[in-house]
């Protein structure tokens, strides 16, 4: 049997979850049946778009339903400052310098669940973010990405 994967987020990033299997399992849920309702009230359902459609949304919603329910029972929570003050982990900051170029980046490293690249939010299993936890305030890193290897100058963390 394999070993469940870990789900690592932050409090807040819980409790977004949370939110929003609530949303789903109160309020989308019965959208998603009453659709289901008026779709089955036009007659002939093998020629029915609406219902296809609306039984297509019922699995999506139920699959993210057990999505969620499942990232919230492996969630560990991320705890600011566990680790020290200079070294890069999950939860913290990290501002580095692109070398040779010298383009100066923040990225905070959170769990796959809560990345949002948009938002310089980057998942831990993320090639960069691999490369760059553990290491220190000052060291020069090598990271393989998609476009080829780059070299980075952690400036700080936090």
């Amino acid at each position: 049997m394999s070993e469940e994967k870990k789900h690592y987020m932050t409090l807040e990033g819980k409790q977004k979850l949370e939110n929003e299997l609530e949303q789903l399992k109160t309020e989308k849920r019965k959208e998603v049946v009453e659709r289901i309702k008026i779709a089955r009230s036009f007659g002939d359902l093998s020629e029915n778009s609406e219902y296809d459609a609306a039984k297509d949304e019922q699995a999506f919603v139920e699959a993210r339903i057990v999505q969620l329910e499942k990232m919230i029972r492996d969630a560990v929570i991320i705890e600011e400052n566990k680790a020290a003050g200079d070294v890069v982990s999950i939860g913290k900051s990290v501002k580095f310098l692109e070398l040779p170029d010298g383009d100066e980046e923040t990225y905070k490293i959170v769990g796959s669940a809560e990345a949002d690249p948009f938002e310089g939010k980057i998942s831990n299993d993320s090639p960069m973010a691999k490369s760059l936890l553990g290491k220190k305030v000052g060291e020069q890193v090598s990271v393989q990405t998609p476009g080829g290897e780059i070299s980075v100058r952690i400036i700080e963390v936090k």
